[in-house]
């Protein structure tokens, strides 16, 4: 039988930790058999877990009869991690041992070497942070999970459903996955990634920087039909000098900065309005419906039908 542990460190995400102990103990093969075997270890007996202690019956040396190991987040990513789990990670892994990672797991992850030269993923509040302490890890913040084949990362909280399931699919075929899914109330497939789960900023306008009152006239007028030639104008510059300048204050072009102050107000438009979406698209200064939700799905990575599903609720659209 399939063997699954769960590695508990101090300071473990409670939702990430029984996020997996509940989907695989819970998966059944078609004859009712239960589909894996699940285990909880950790370097101690006793983990502190936030508001309660967890006791943990099985200890590191478990690591070696997994089949998966799973690395539920941590609430302190940045704290130290013992040597000994990264060299039971790192041994495991050489054996063969499917790893796999949730939310703020990947740090461990990460630490132990094993994802340099990998895509990975991490909850998007801390992809940053993990791609500033590991530049060897290509960190993509805008998916749900990310398979290498023998190391997978996922993203925050729900995001670990969906790896979960991936891998029941995987090892068993859909329709064992499909029954987990439905145990979990979940679709075997969400569409879209976690771009569509990150909280919009406003675009860049620094403070001081000469382009400053362009940036805000461009975010006033983001309705309007605006051609390169016309923020030239205001700016008092040739479209060139416009770029160029854009480019060393933003890191954008005029154009994305503006496709992108329109896609997060449209964003807006479909959380609190039932406005349509073909008139959200003329709204927000996009040409033909069509041309926005392309966009949309470029930026946003679904669409804005799904979008507005996702944050609002069933509405006319």
């Amino acid at each position: 039988m399939h063997t699954v542990v769960i590695l508990a460190l101090d300071g473990v995400i409670a939702a990430d930790l029984t996020t997996p102990i509940e989907v695989f103990a819970r998966s059944r093969l078609p004859d009712g058999r239960a589909a894996y075997r699940v285990r909880v270890c950790a370097p101690t007996e006793e983990v502190d877990a936030g508001l309660f202690t967890l006791r943990v019956q099985w200890r590191l040396a478990t690591l070696a009869e997994a089949d998966t190991i799973f690395l539920p987040g941590c609430v302190d990513p940045t704290a130290p991690i013992p040597a000994e789990v990264l060299a039971a990670l790192r041994r495991a892994a050489a054996n063969g041992t499917r790893i796999a990672s949730i939310c703020t797991g990947a740090f461990v992850f990460a630490a132990t070497g094993l994802l340099d030269g990998l895509r990975a993923t991490t909850h998007w509040l801390a992809a940053a942070e993990l791609a500033a302490r590991h530049p060897a890890v290509t960190v993509d913040p805008d998916v749900l999970y990310v398979d290498n084949g023998q190391f997978l990362t996922s993203a925050g909280a729900a995001a670990g459903l969906d790896l979960c399931l991936h891998l029941i699919r995987r090892d068993l075929g859909s329709a064992v996955a499909a029954d987990a899914a439905r145990l979990a109330v979940m679709p075997l497939e969400r569409e879209g990634g976690q771009a569509q789960f990150i909280v919009p900023e406003q675009p860049p306008a620094p403070r001081g920087s000469t382009m400053e009152p362009v940036l805000r006239w461009m975010e006033d007028n983001a309705g309007s039909d605006l051609a390169l030639e016309d923020i030239a104008a205001l700016a008092g510059m040739s479209t060139r000098t416009l770029n160029r300048r854009f480019r060393e204050q933003t890191g954008s072009t005029p154009l994305q900065w503006l496709h992108r102050a329109r896609i997060r107000r449209a964003q807006h438009l479909l959380e609190t309005t039932a406005h349509p979406v073909d008139r959200i698209a003329a709204q927000v200064g996009f040409g033909s419906p069509t041309a926005f939700r392309d966009r949309f799905k470029r930026v946003v990575g679904t669409s804005p039908n799904a979008y507005r599903r996702a944050f609002r609720g069933a509405v006319a659209s």
